[in-house]
């Protein structure tokens, strides 16, 4: 005798499975293109936080709740100016300064300073014998214009950052370098949140505890 309710049941998985897959595959690029995405480091720029080759784990949807802040490390696609060529270019940096934020290089013990308050940067790059990047190449006191963001590597010297195109900007006054150097917070893709891969380094993006002194800007 014939199994008529087995026979239906291993019928019907296949003529499903082709559903199920591309229901799967539906849900993945949603996820990718709405909430997460997953990107790699290509540049020494952002060492030792994030290596070369490393990956990222970057939530997309965050910033359609919150503004971008202080701390956070942020995939963006680079202005046109800061661009080698590729077309809608990615770059990640670290937020220094916000909207109305003061950011000014630097007190006497070579700290930047943000609002008045002078900020440690325990995660910028430290050579193998000890040596630290400096924290600036040069002096500035600059406000973040309104809907734009200071952002720079943690290796200072190998970055293609907030800083390096303010004193490379070709702006006649200081309103048109600082738009230069600063990227607007709409072109921020999402934040990076973990490194997932190699597995030996996987760890939480946070925010360092440093940035809880910085008060809000006007304060």
């Amino acid at each position: 005798m014939i199994d008529e309710q087995t026979e239906k049941r291993k019928g019907s998985f296949w003529r499903e499975l082709p559903i199920l897959l591309g229901v799967a595959i539906l849900v993945a690029v949603l996820v990718r293109a709405f909430v997460l995405q997953t990107f790699y480091i290509p540049s020494q720029s952002m060492e030792h936080t994030l290596e070369r080759w490393d990956r990222v784990l970057v939530n997309k949807l965050v910033y359609d709740f919150r503004d971008p802040r202080r701390g956070e490390i942020i995939v963006f696609k680079a202005p046109t100016s800061w661009s080698s060529g590729a077309d809608g270019e990615d770059f990640i940096k670290r937020i220094i300064g916000q909207p109305g934020d003061n950011v000014v290089c630097c007190d006497e013990q070579q700290r930047l300073k943000v609002n008045g308050v002078s900020l440690d940067e325990p995660y910028i790059f430290t050579e193998v014998d000890g040596t630290r990047n400096q924290v600036a190449s040069q002096n500035f006191d600059i406000v973040v214009p309104e809907g734009r963001l200071w952002v720079m590597g943690d290796h200072r010297e190998a970055s293609g950052d907030s800083l390096q195109h303010y004193g490379d900007s070709a702006g006649g006054d200081e309103a048109g370098k600082i738009a230069e150097a600063t990227i607007p917070i709409d072109s921020v893709v999402g934040r990076a949140f973990t490194i997932f891969w190699p597995a030996g380094r996987a760890t939480w993006l946070s925010v360092p505890d440093e940035f809880d002194a910085i008060p809000e800007s006007g304060k």
